[in-house]
């Protein structure tokens, strides 16, 4: 078993025996745990009582965060014409049409968000393999296939949060920077929290947030009071 370093064993220890604490308190002790030299994202899981193999139990949907996540979102656009001069001109990073597809299909992906205008569908529609598994998939349900494409760059650089809940029904984000004020990263947290609730889908059945955990990049998990964190 490999030896533990002082700083993750004074983590392990700060955290050990609190649990189902409420976001406040959460929020507070990934803060101070954040120790790193660098910024550390923190980061939300929510278990939900959900079956993705079933499509009316799937959960996905997008938020914006109130105080942002701290990171610079590079945004790629598929559109032509005055649509492309649309993006470009609301800060979008890539822009592009035919030559952007074989782009990707030739394995670069410089973005984090992908945006289309519906009449570019069938050229993306061939990525389906490539962005698919990567989340990256333009989506009428969360507004990333739209002919407001200034709106939708600008909510993406602004913010703004897509989830989707993955194989064993974990949803999880990240929701600003260790280095946010304390009462930042509350708003943001149950911003998303919020979300995810009004994302419950007909489906599900029984206990819709089985737990919630909240840490930072380099620092240890600590649980939050379902109950409080939801409104429940």
């Amino acid at each position: 078993m490999a030896k533990l370093g002082k700083r993750t064993r004074a983590a392990r220890e700060a955290v050990a025996g609190k649990a189902n604490l409420s976001v406040e308190e959460a929020v507070a002790l990934v803060k101070a745990n954040a120790t790193s030299k660098f910024d550390e994202t923190v980061e939300i899981a929510l278990n939900l009582g959900v079956d993705t193999r079933h499509a009316d139990q799937m959960v996905r949907g997008v938020v914006g965060l109130p105080n942002g996540t701290g990171k610079a979102m590079r945004v790629a656009v598929f559109a032509r014409g005055p649509k492309a001069e649309e993006a470009q001109a609301a800060g979008a990073d890539i822009v592009g049409a035919e030559d952007l597809m074989e782009t990707i299909q030739g394995g670069t992906i410089e973005f984090d968000r992908c945006i289309a205008t519906p009449d570019m569908m069938p050229v993306v529609g061939r990525l389906g393999k490539v962005l698919g598994p990567r989340n990256l998939m333009p989506n009428p349900k969360v507004g990333t296939v739209t002919m407001d494409v200034k709106a939708a760059v600008e909510a993406a650089k602004g913010g703004e949060v897509q989830f989707k809940a993955e194989k064993g029904g974990v949803v999880h984000a990240g929701v600003g920077k260790a280095s946010f004020d304390e009462g930042k990263l509350v708003e943001n947290v149950r911003a998303f929290i919020s979300a995810v609730a009004k994302a419950k889908p007909a489906g599900a059945k029984g206990t819709y947030m089985k737990k919630i955990a909240l840490s930072s990049t380099m620092g240890p998990g600590v649980t939050l009071d379902v109950a409080s964190a939801s409104g429940e």
